[in-house]
């Protein structure tokens, strides 16, 4: 039975090794490891992708969200608002500097922050908004925003999932004060290990997070501040720069892969399938569907090869970690609803119809 990766990296790393072949043996040869010329190259190069002044590299992503939150100025105490529906270190990077994670609801449609939500969470100690672009597709910035105004607070986009995504004009992680990124392997833009990023329009923030991430330095053994050490290596930025160069191609397979997606399920019954809202130039890290029996489906589909996975199966304020925050069963609707029925089918750049028509038959098959 051949196997049907959910996300296919060596088709991703075969595309591009001919590329770095020459610049890792350069890194090697000159043993320049940290700090080496290519890092300052990709953040060049990756803020001028995302539209903004500034990128700072980190050694993944959950590091760049906590580093982004303490150089906008969020600290102990403060209350920082976030969807309930997200990977954990979403919330794990709040917690982590002392603030308060605030967890709100979603909408039933594509999954994100509900900003009805975020209104009705808004208090006194409200200090940032993180708004997730999960799967890729872009949170409603826009109302965020006026949300964040309108109390003196930050936003703080994580984007870990949304490389290339766009709205209009603007691109995800140009939106907010500041964003995160994460390029763990699997992602849009992906290294070959881990790394993220902190992108900013703010000169003020991007060196704060940089001394932040650089031990609280702001030159050779001076230390103004508690930092951390979280730094993007010369070899994961010499990889994100030869995938950078494809990332809008890349992105257009996803979104074809989309659309065969689409085709493919429309009279398959029992399926609901993710739709952008309107505005939004999604790039669909995953192809997250409904389905009322969800593990049986994921079963026959794991029985027959292919990769389905769950993201996420449960939402942060059920997770032992946050208990201590007192939420129960019930207190999400939305999110606890869609926890028990997405189901992520494979998606990559290098799919072909062939693979897809494969897991869609076998879906079709599990659901009757």
């Amino acid at each position: 039975m051949e196997k049907l990766p959910l996300v296919d990296l060596p088709a991703q790393q075969a595309e591009i090794y001919d590329d770095i072949r020459s610049e890792v043996e350069e890194v090697l040869r000159s043993a320049a490891f940290i700090g080496g010329p290519a890092v300052g190259r990709f953040e060049r190069e990756y803020a001028e992708y995302t539209g903004t002044g500034h990128c700072i590299g980190t050694g993944n992503g959950t590091d760049a969200l906590e580093l982004a939150l303490r150089a906008c100025g969020v600290g102990t105490g403060d209350e920082v608002i976030l969807p309930v529906n997200t990977f954990v270190a979403t919330a794990e990077a709040v917690a982590r500097i002392g603030a308060v994670p605030v967890l709100v609801d979603v909408d039933p449609e594509q999954l994100l922050i509900d900003p009805a939500r975020v209104a009705d969470a808004l208090g006194a100690r409200t200090r940032a908004i993180v708004p997730v672009h999960l799967f890729g597709q872009l949170a409603p910035m826009d109302q965020i925003q006026q949300l964040a105004d309108s109390c003196g607070a930050v936003v703080v986009e994580d984007a870990a999932q949304s490389q290339g995504a766009r709205r209009n004009t603007k691109v995800s992680g140009s939106f907010g004060l500041a964003a995160a990124t994460s390029f763990y392997p699997g992602k849009n833009l992906g290294a070959a290990g881990d790394a993220g990023a902190v992108t900013t329009d703010d000169p003020d923030v991007a060196a704060q997070v940089r001394m932040l991430g650089g031990h609280g330095s702001s030159s050779k053994y001076v230390h103004d501040v508690v930092g951390m050490n979280s730094r993007l290596d010369t070899l994961q930025a010499v990889v994100l720069s030869a995938k950078l160069r494809r990332l809008d191609g890349w992105n257009a397979m996803r979104r074809a892969a989309v659309q065969r997606y689409a085709e493919l399920l429309a009279d398959v019954p029992g399926v609901k399938i993710p739709v952008s809202a309107p505005g939004n130039e999604d790039v669909w890290h995953l192809y997250v569907v409904q389905v009322q029996d969800r593990d049986g489906a994921l079963h026959e589909l794991h029985a027959a090869g292919i990769g389905a996975g769950i993201h996420y199966p449960t939402p942060v304020h059920l997770t032992k970690a946050f208990s201590y925050l007192g939420r129960g069963a019930g207190d999400f609707p939305v999110a606890e609803a869609a926890a028990g029925r997405i189901l992520s089918l494979p998606l990559f750049p290098h799919i072909t119809a062939g693979q897809q028509e494969r897991v869609v038959g076998v879906l079709s098959e599990a659901l009757q």
